[in-house]
């Protein structure tokens, strides 16, 4: 079986090429072909010996999910529905801006948690994606989008915001963060790459020592009452666990602050009130919020929060010194928003409870 490259990191690369009798030089000179030069074609590798080139093409191949759908929304937004085999898709999405290009990717085909307000939770839990799966949405959307006026790549930041729980796909995640700060791949900054979790706290520690980049929580809810019913992880991971966590992260972070996300939903975590709770659960812990218009699904008992609840809820964290900000939709004609991506999946019955009688992080 021939062996993807977009499946190795560096360091797993240097071994694969080590094991071919290789020196380990030409890892550099493989993956400034893959990421930088974005070619797949080995016999176009021009400073790679022709002995090894030819080798390559016997033994390993260089091959991203193949894009089922591209969609376009008005605002400028795009989504892609790429294959991933097996009757199962993801989706990625790309969010131009004027300062910075962002890509929004999926860690899993689906999501075993099944927060209440998510549409891709509510699709289930299929499988972990493989690290090419991951960066392979990266590659692609950077060849669809081509260069900046000054030669570089479009994106300019990654969001591992998609569909699925990064942190329970922790290797493949990790070696996928990997290719994209390494400075002969993508040479993201740590600071330009965000993980979002919705607190896997194990996983966290790991990532703090292993590759720490920017965090982001999906925290929803003020007390374990409430996030046991939205967040359901939380009945395995409590707030009080959640926050010790991220105060630990913050040893290690490229950022002085952890930002949390909250979706606002009518009725039922918007109130003044349950943002002065949030104030004080928050009182040691240093970050910003990301305020989320509830994006709508079919057959959700939720509603989007009025925009005045959502300016008095924003008001109230301000005045606390808590710097908020909230979201702009973006895509939501295309069901581009956060909270909207459900690809296909076959096995739709893995959820929550399979991950609440598990201890270990990866699955």
């Amino acid at each position: 079986m021939q062996q993807n490259l977009l499946d190795l990191d560096a360091h797993a690369l240097t071994a694969y090429l080590t094991e071919m009798g290789e020196k380990p030089f030409r890892a550099k000179q493989l993956l400034r072909w893959i990421y930088q030069a974005g070619e797949s074609d080995f016999s176009a590798m021009t400073d790679i010996a022709a002995a090894l080139r030819e080798k390559l093409s016997r033994c390993a191949i260089i091959t991203v999910p193949d894009i089922l759908k591209e969609e376009l929304s008005d605002d400028g937004t795009r989504k892609w529905l790429l294959n991933v085999g097996t009757g199962n898709a993801v989706e990625a999405v790309y969010i131009p801006e004027e300062s910075r290009g962002t890509l929004c990717i999926s860690s899993q085909a689906g999501c075993a948690l099944d927060c209440s307000f998510c549409s891709t939770g509510k699709q289930g839990f299929n499988r972990n994606l493989s690290v090419a799966e991951i960066i392979g949405q990266l590659w692609w959307a950077n060849h669809r989008l081509g260069r900046n006026n000054e030669g570089n790549w479009a994106i300019s930041n990654v969001v591992m915001m998609g569909m699925g729980e990064p942190l329970l796909n922790y290797s493949n995640t990790v070696s996928a963060l990997r290719l994209m700060l390494d400075d002969q791949s993508y040479g993201l900054s740590r600071r330009r790459v965000t993980v979002s979790t919705s607190g896997i706290v194990p996983a966290m520690d790991r990532l703090r020592e292993d590759c720490p980049v920017a965090l982001a929580v999906s925290l929803h809810a003020p007390n374990d009452a409430l996030r046991d019913r939205l967040v359901p992880i939380n009945q395995k991971y409590p707030l009080k666990e959640l926050l010790s966590a991220c105060r630990r992260y913050l040893e290690r972070a490229p950022r002085d602050f952890i930002t949390f996300e909250y979706v606002m939903l009518d009725g039922v975590n918007d109130s003044v009130q349950q943002a002065h709770e949030l104030v004080k659960l928050m009182s040691d812990v240093p970050c910003k919020f990301n305020l989320i218009p509830f994006n709508p699904f079919p057959q959700t008992p939720y509603k989007r929060s009025r925009l005045d609840a959502i300016a008095r809820f924003k008001d109230v964290l301000m005045q606390a010194d808590i710097i908020t900000t909230t979201r702009k939709t973006r895509g939501d004609d295309i069901a581009a928003a956060c909270g909207q991506l459900a690809g296909q999946v076959l096995d739709k019955t893995r959820r929550t409870s399979a991950v609440l009688q598990k201890d270990e992080v990866e699955r």
